[in-house]
């Protein structure tokens, strides 16, 4: 929901950045892999009770998820690197809760487990429609410069960030974090599974119709 209005305030400085890297010759797989790495860096602390530490590792790791789109579009943005970039994003999200989960587990293995599973169906909701809108050739005219068809919902990455930044600011209230983002991650699985439904569906009968 907060993606949109997020890329356009940050684009010239992710831009200035990523000339600045293509000068270099650092290529954006590189700083995909980077932001990666740095971001399970953050998990780590955070499993190891070092919550704000994880929370300059997590923004310094969604830093560079922004730097290596900017980084690709400089070139050309290849299938690779876009499913590089979907994949590595969800390994690094499933790493916050776990880790939390791991510092507490009386605590918050349960309330991470939730949001877990709201996760998931977040993700497979997100993956299943940007398949088949590719292969019904749909495009996103709000997110253009993706690499696949990119639905949104109340829970995109500024607001999965923004929850992440409350658990490590004050980590003895994950539960309720975790439970009310579970909630938020639920309506936007709703949302999604509704605009599937009538978006195919149209497709479908489109097809019906056809001579």
């Amino acid at each position: 929901m907060l993606d949109r209005a997020a890329l356009r305030a940050l684009q010239p400085v992710l831009h200035r950045l990523a000339l600045g890297l293509h000068r270099r010759g650092v290529g954006a797989d590189a700083v995909t892999w980077s932001g990666f790495s740095i971001g399970l860096a953050g998990a780590a602390a955070i499993a190891l009770s070092q919550p704000l530490l994880g929370l300059a590792l997590i923004l310094l790791s969604r830093l560079c998820d922004g730097l290596d789109g900017a980084l690709a579009r400089l070139t050309r943005p290849t299938p690779r690197g876009a499913f590089l970039d979907v994949t590595l994003d969800f390994l690094f999200y499933a790493s916050i809760p776990l880790a939390f989960a791991l510092a507490d587990p009386p605590a918050n293995a349960l309330p991470a487990a939730v949001l877990l599973a709201a996760f998931i169906g977040t993700g497979s909701s997100f993956l299943a429609f940007a398949v088949l809108a590719e292969r019904q050739s749909l495009r996103s005219e709000v997110y253009p410069q993706k690499g696949f068809y990119y639905l949104g919902g109340f829970t995109e990455a500024t607001e999965t960030l923004i929850c992440f930044a409350l658990m490590c600011l004050w980590p003895q209230h994950f539960p309720w974090w975790a439970y009310g983002f579970a909630v938020l991650c639920g309506l936007t699985l709703l949302t999604r599974v509704a605009a599937g439904w009538q978006v195919f569906g149209r497709v479908t009968q489109h097809d019906k119709d056809a001579p």
